[in-house]
C-alpha cells in the first residue's frame, strides 16, 4: 500500500495497533516499543509517509475499577503518559525528520489531563458530534476550543463521519437514521467548519468504503457504512461532494445516483406529481437542470451543491443537469412511482402499497422493485394508522426504532421500526380483492445487546429494551378474524421477522379496515403491504 501512495502521491501516517486501552504490563509495553521501532525501519523509505503514530483513541474505554478521579485512575493516567512520552522520544530518535501524532477521542479534559495533547508534535482528533452524540455545530465548537487551549499544536481530524444505508432517505434527515440525506448534511456541515478554519492542518473522512464489523447490528448487520463508496465500490452522494470541491477540471453530477426508483405522493387528485429534493455536486457557480426535455431553471451552487425540487411524475423522469459555458453534462433517469392521494382515483388507479410502520423514512427495495413508504395517520379517502405511538428503543441515540439485529430478513431496517398499540390500519381503495402482508418484529421481549466498543459518544448511550412479560392481540380485517392470536409465546418471536399474508375483500365502498385489538400488552405493527389482485 505504501508503494502505492508514493507512487500516486499520497500522503500517509502510519500507526501501531495502540488502541482503546493499555495494560502495565512490561510485555505490553516492550511490545508497544517493538512495534514502533519495526514500524519506522520498516517504513523509513517510503516518501509518501509524513507521521508517526502510536496510540488511536487509548482513553475511549478505561480499563475497569479505573476513574479519572479515584487513585488507581490517575496511575492508569500517568502510566498512559509515561508509554506515549516513550514511544515519542523513541520516534524522534529513530526519524527526527517526520512527525509525531497522537490520536484521540472526542474527550477533550480527559486526554489534556492525561497529558497527551502535549506530548506529540500533532493531535489527531476522531469527532462524531451530530452523529453518536449532540449537534453539528459541537464539531466546529470543538475545532475553536482546541485553537483557543492549545494554539501553538497542530490539530489533525483524523476520523469523521456518519453511516449511511443507501436504501434509506428522508426528507427531514436525523441523527443516526442511517438515511443519505443525513449523511449528505453532516459531510457538508464539517467540511466547511474544516475549511473555514486555517488552524485546521488536515482531515480524513472514515470510511473510503463500507468495511465489516462483526459485533454491529443496526440497519446493516456486520457492516460499518460510514463511507464515501458502497462495499462494492459504488460512490455515495458524499463522494461526488468532495470531488466537486478537490476537483481542479470542471465537475458536475447529479446525486443520488443510487436512488433511481423513487415514490411519493400526488400533489393533489388532480395534480399528478410529487416534488423531491435532488441535489447536484459541481465546482461551477450555477446549474440549469431539465426534466424529460423541459427546463427547470438555473441554480446557484452553494458550497458545492446546487438544490432542485424536482416535479416527478409516474414513470420514467430523465434530468439532464448543464453548466453555461462548459462541457460537462450528466443525466440520470429516475423511475417514480406516484401514488394516488385519493385511493379510489380513476386517474392514477391504485395497485399496491408498502408502508414502513414507526419510520419517517422511505426505503428502496432495488431486488424486488419496491418502495416503501413512511407511516402517515389515516385520513379520510386515503390511507394510514388510526392511534398508537412511533416505537423507540430507550436512549438517546436512535431519533425512533430499535438498533437490533433482526433474524430471518436482510431487511432489517423494515423491522427495527413499529407502531405500537395502533387500533386499526385503514385504506378507502376501491371495491375489488386484495392481498395484504402484515410484518411484525417483537422489538422488546429480548435482553440488552452488548455495548459496541466503537461507541465514540464518549459515554453509555443507548442501554437495551427491558425485558417484557409478553403481549398477545389480534387482528380483524373487514370485521373477519385474520390473525386470531398473535403472541410472543407462540408466534412473534424476539428480534425475528414475520410475516403473515391475508386475503381481503373490499366490498361496499368501505375500503379495507384492519382493526387490532389487544389481549395482553400493547398492539404493534412494522410493516405492511397491499396489492391489488383484479
Amino acid at each position: 500500500m505504501l508503494q502505492a501512495c508514493d507512487r500516486l502521491g499520497i500522503l500517509t501516517s502510519v500507526e501501531i495497533p495502540v488502541v482503546n486501552a493499555i495494560t502495565d504490563s512490561e510485555g505490553f509495553l516492550q511490545n508497544c516499543r517493538t512495534m514502533q521501532t519495526e514500524m519506522i525501519r520498516q517504513g523509513f523509505n517510503h516518501p509518501s509517509v509524513i507521521i508517526w503514530a502510536y496510540m488511536n483513541e487509548v482513553l475511549l474505554r478505561l480499563p475497569e475499577g479505573i476513574k479519572r478521579d479515584n487513585e488507581p485512575g490517575r496511575a492508569y493516567l500517568k502510566k498512559v503518559n509515561q508509554l506515549a512520552q516513550q514511544l515519542d522520544d523513541l520516534t524522534r530518535r529513530e526519524d527526527p525528520s517526520r512527525y509525531t501524532m497522537c490520536v484521540n477521542h472526542g474527550a477533550f479534559e480527559l486526554y489534556q489531563e492525561a497529558g497527551l495533547t502535549k506530548i506529540p508534535q500533532l493531535v489527531g482528533w476522531n469527532l462524531y458530534q451530530g452523529w453518536y452524540s449532540g449537534e453539528l455545530q459541537g464539531f466546529a465548537d470543538y475545532l475553536d476550543r482546541h485553537h483557543r487551549e492549545l494554539p501553538d499544536k497542530p490539530l489533525l481530524v483524523t476520523e469523521y463521519g456518519a453511516d449511511s444505508d443507501e436504501r434509506l432517505h428522508s426528507f427531514q434527515p436525523r441523527r443516526f437514521d442511517k438515511t443519505t440525506e443525513y449523511a449528505n448534511a453532516y459531510h457538508q456541515f464539517y467540511l466547511k467548519a474544516i475549511l473555514d478554519r486555517p488552524f485546521v492542518a488536515g482531515s480524513n473522512v472514515w470510511n473510503l468504503a463500507e468495511f465489516s464489523s462483526e459485533t454491529r447490528q443496526e440497519a446493516n448487520p456486520h457492516m460499518n457504512t460510514k463511507s464515501l463508496l458502497t462495499a462494492d465500490r459504488q460512490p455515495k452522494d458524499a463522494y461526488y461532494f468532495y470531488q466537486a470541491h478537490l476537483l481542479k477540471t470542471p465537475f458536475l453530477r447529479i446525486g443520488s445516483r443510487s436512488w433511481n426508483l423513487r415514490s411519493g405522493l400526488a400533489a393533489s387528485a388532480d395534480s399528478l406529481f410529487c416534488r423531491q429534493l435532488v441535489e447536484i455536486y459541481t465546482n461551477q457557480p450555477a446549474v440549469r437542470l431539465l426534466l424529460n426535455g423541459r427546463d427547470l431553471g438555473t441554480k446557484t451552487a452553494e458550497f458545492g451543491v446546487a438544490r432542485f425540487n424536482v416535479p416527478f411524475t409516474n414513470g420514467m423522469n430523465q434530468l439532464r443537469a448543464q453548466v453555461a459555458g462548459q462541457p460537462v453534462e450528466d443525466q440520470a433517469d429516475i423511475e417514480f412511482q406516484l401514488l394516488p392521494t385519493q385511493l379510489t382515483s380513476s386517474k392514477l388507479p391504485f395497485t399496491e402499497l408498502n408502508v414502513s410502520l414507526g419510520d419517517a423514512r422511505t426505503f428502496t427495495d432495488a431486488k424486488l422493485h419496491q418502495v416503501w413508504m413512511p407511516e402517515q395517520e389515516y385520513t379520510p379517502g386515503g390511507w394510514g394508522y388510526v392511534g398508537g405511538k412511533v416505537y423507540k428503543l430507550p436512549g438517546e441515540r436512535l431519533p425512533y426504532g430499535s438498533d437490533r439485529d433482526i433474524l430471518g430478513t436482510g431487511y432489517d431496517a423494515l423491522y427495527e421500526t413499529q407502531r405500537v398499540g395502533l387500533s386499526q390500519f385503514r385504506l378507502d381503495v376501491p371495491d375489488g380483492e386484495y392481498e395484504v402482508t402484515l410484518h411484525f418484529a417483537e422489538l422488546e421481549a429480548a435482553p440488552a445487546a452488548e455495548q459496541l466498543v466503537y461507541n465514540l459518544a464518549g459515554n453509555s448511550a443507548a442501554a437495551g429494551a427491558t425485558p417484557k412479560a409478553g403481549r398477545s392481540f389480534s387482528v380483524l380485517a373487514n370485521g373477519v378474524a385474520a390473525l386470531p392470536n398473535l403472541s410472543t409465546a407462540t408466534t412473534l418471536p424476539a428480534l425475528q421477522a414475520v410475516s403473515y399474508k391475508v386475503p381481503v375483500s373490499a366490498r361496499g365502498g368501505r375500503g379495507i379496515i384492519l382493526d387490532f385489538q389487544p389481549q395482553t400488552g400493547e398492539t404493534i405493527l412494522n410493516g405492511l403491504q397491499v396489492k391489488r389482485l383484479n
